[in-house]
């Protein structure tokens, strides 16, 4: 399905509402968006979760639809570096697949987990059935792909006048199915709709509030003369039941950026950072010229691995130029533009060395450091990077892996000799900022929504950063400078420190403590055992 940006209605705001009182699990719908979208083994736009709260005896059991919240503030628009990803007038989330590049920055920027890769076609039986090989949709391999709230549907039938969510031929699938009629479509903007009167009495909430999405889902808990709700209690969802990866509620790791993304902020950052050292050792009178051409071209090439590591992780590549449609609001594709400066400007630099071109390098390579920074905290949907630490942090370290990397490359080549006190002086700074920022991130892990189990990731690492990353380079360059300014190794092996500590954090938080957001559930229904009980059956006061 390709982009339908004009809808026939332009006045209205699409949604649901899905009532856990009367889910009964049986996963009619999941199987009839299933056939309705045709989507391969693997890839599931509607699920149905089966959640159990509370220890014995107090305990409770539910069934939680999820899938595309179609959010109001979606953040997997914005990051779209392609423009693939588009919100229509009626507040849709649409997918143009023929612009997607399956980079795989709008699943990450979801807190709903609801975008899904298939990276190649695969067949419920090994081999394509005929009816599989009639409905198989090429287009969709290798791009992000969602749920859509059965868009062509709703369009078709509003053209033939139609109401959504009234008439089962405007309806989405999910919603026609329900055999127990937990899952309601209509338009928020009528109040006299199914939706708006269902979810109008402060019944209803919306998951995961607090992150500003202003989902269009709703989920009923309580219900007039039926069915109480109630808050939900801390030994529902307690830190031991989240340190459980087979809790539903509970966000895996995510497998869209891999270590391939993880080299390239690694590569970038250390790249950028050496190239602004060096340059102000260059202003400082501290190196010649040609050591510090010399310096950005060997800094280049490391940022080009880093990018060519990125463009690997890139499942439609012959579309990667792509990328440079979204300036207004992806800092992916501005980091783009950036690299299309960066090299011309490193080239003409190389034939006609010039102060002016030194110091644009050196301002290309923090909008760069910059632009990785900002693409990191984006992925709204991981909340171990989008706390508000980990801008600086990523600034941070590449600074001080530049710094770290000027001093080891002051003992390999003599021009360079020079800048060991300043790559000293300045790694030692950036050290203590470092340590000074890394123990305000753990300090909130908490605060900041990231859960037992990538907490429990970064606590592995905690130590060993601190001593290899922080307080190696800490001493190590202030050792040099106070007691053995003769001895460049020891700065050396500060920097390199400063290199380790760098690597080992990235690594860490891109590929084994980037857990998505996970499921949660503010208000659930008043059932089950023991405390969870619900009361003698309405028509008195609960």
């Amino acid at each position: 399905m390709n982009d339908l940006s004009t809808p026939p209605s332009m006045s209205a705001r699409y949604g649901m509402v899905i009532d856990l009182n009367s889910c009964v699990g049986c996963q009619t719908c999941t199987i009839a968006c299933k056939h309705a979208n045709d989507t391969p083994p693997g890839v599931q736009w509607r699920r149905v979760i089966d959640v159990e709260l509370g220890t014995f005896p107090n305990v409770e059991r539910l069934f939680l639809v999820t899938g595309c919240q179609h959010c109001a503030e979606p953040s997997c628009v914005p990051v779209c570096p392609t423009g693939a990803t588009k919100q229509r007038a009626d507040g849709l989330v649409t997918m143009d697949y023929d612009l997607c590049i399956g980079c795989g920055y709008c699943a990450v920027a979801c807190p709903y987990q609801a975008r899904t890769i298939a990276h190649e076609q695969n067949w419920y039986y090994g081999e394509p059935t005929t009816q599989e090989t009639y409905v198989a949709q090429p287009d969709r391999i290798g791009v992000a792909n969602k749920c859509t709230f059965c868009i062509e549907k709703v369009d078709d039938g509003l053209a033939a006048g139609l109401t959504p969510g009234v008439d089962p031929d405007a309806t989405p699938a999910c919603a026609n199915s329900c055999i127990a009629t937990a899952i309601h479509f209509g338009d928020f903007n009528d109040p006299n709709s199914n939706v708006s009167q269902m979810s109008a009495d402060d019944r209803a909430f919306q998951m995961h509030e607090e992150l500003g999405n202003d989902p269009q889902v709703k989920y009923l808990y309580g219900i007039d003369n039926s069915m109480p709700g109630r808050d939900r209690t801390a030994d529902d969802v307690d830190d031991e039941a989240l340190q459980d990866p087979a809790n539903p509620l509970v966000g895996k790791v995510q497998k869209f950026w891999d270590m391939r993304a993880a080299m390239n902020f690694t590569l970038g950052g250390m790249s950028t950072g050496l190239i602004i050292m060096a340059w102000l050792a260059y202003m400082l009178g501290s190196i010649p010229e040609s050591a510090l051409i010399g310096v950005n071209v060997v800094a280049g090439v490391g940022m080009a691995i880093g990018l060519f590591f990125v463009f690997l992780e890139i499942a439609r590549k012959a579309r990667f130029l792509l990328v440079l449609l979204r300036p207004q609001s992806s800092w992916m594709t501005r980091e783009t533009y950036v690299v299309a400066a960066f090299y011309p400007t490193l080239l003409a630099d190389l034939f006609w060395p010039a102060d002016i071109l030194h110091l644009a390098l050196a301002i290309e390579a923090a909008a760069f450091l910059y632009c990785q920074a900002r693409i990191l905290q984006a992925g709204k949907g991981i909340p171990a990077w989008r706390a508000p630490q980990m801008p600086w942090m990523l600034i941070a370290t590449g600074l001080l892996e530049g710094a770290g990397l000027l001093a080891i490359a002051t003992t390999l080549h003599p021009d360079l000799r020079g800048a060991t006190p300043i790559a000293a002086g300045l790694g030692g700074a950036l050290a203590a900022i470092n340590a000074i920022l890394w123990r305000n991130y753990m300090a909130n892990t908490s605060v900041n929504g990231i859960h037992p189990l990538p907490r429990k990731a970064l606590a592995a690492i905690n130590t060993p950063l601190r001593l290899i990353g922080q307080v190696l380079p800490l001493l190590g360059f202030a050792a040099f400078l106070g007691l053995w300014p003769t001895q460049p190794l020891v700065a050396a092996l500060a920097g390199l420190g400063a290199v380790a500590g760098g690597i080992i954090w990235k690594m860490t938080v891109i590929t084994k403590a980037s857990h998505q957001q996970g499921f949660a559930l503010s208000k659930v229904p008043q059932r089950g055992s023991g405390t969870r009980a619900a009361p003698a059956r309405m028509g008195t006061a609960v």
